[in-house]
């Protein structure tokens, strides 16, 4: 006689997970969170393409970390909103804690260079200017409409900070119990 399939090795410990699945995650604060954060992280994405780059080694890594972490939050969200949590087995509290601590990191770099190069800019009347330029600064002259889109870019990219920052706060509680 054959012997009984060992249920150790054919079952697998259920995923631990306390946010909701499906469109309930939309009801909860975090999930809210989550599309505030695509929406906030889509526009700074749109405000920094749209001033032409003036400092593109800066301004490169604003958008670089505004597009990746655009797609990664829609993929986060769409995980909880297709119910695959429960099918792949980590505990999402830990997951979801680190996702947001790692995004808060790339977020409040990408606030910092942005906001360098919005005060490194100076705006001039007739988009020129007569100055030396120094060796070793960085200077650029912007035009009032890309020091206001520079502007609007480091306020939401603030705003998508504080909002990571919310969201791994309460991740790490939920993560705590």
């Amino acid at each position: 006689m054959s012997d009984p399939a060992n249920a150790a090795a054919t079952s697998y410990p259920a995923p631990i997970v306390s946010l909701p699945i499906g469109l309930d995650i939309l009801r909860t604060y975090s999930g809210a969170l989550i599309c505030l954060e695509i929406i906030f992280g889509g526009l700074v994405w749109i405000l920094v393409a749209s001033s032409n780059l003036p400092v593109p080694l800066l301004q490169g890594w604003v958008l670089f970390v505004s597009v990746i972490l655009f797609f990664f939050s829609t993929a986060f969200l769409l995980l909880f909103l297709l119910g695959y949590v429960d099918k792949i087995n980590t505990d999402w509290n830990f997951l979801d804690m680190a996702y947001h601590f790692g995004a808060l990191l790339l977020y409040f770099s990408a606030f910092v260079l942005e906001a360098a190069t919005t005060a490194a800019g100076s705006i001039s009347g007739n988009d020129t200017a007569c100055v030396s330029k120094p060796e070793q600064n960085i200077i650029a002259y912007l035009d009032s409409r890309q020091y206001s889109i520079n502007v609007a870019a480091t306020i939401f990219a603030f705003v998508v900070s504080i909002l990571y920052g919310c969201s791994m706060f309460m991740g790490f509680k939920r993560w705590r119990k």
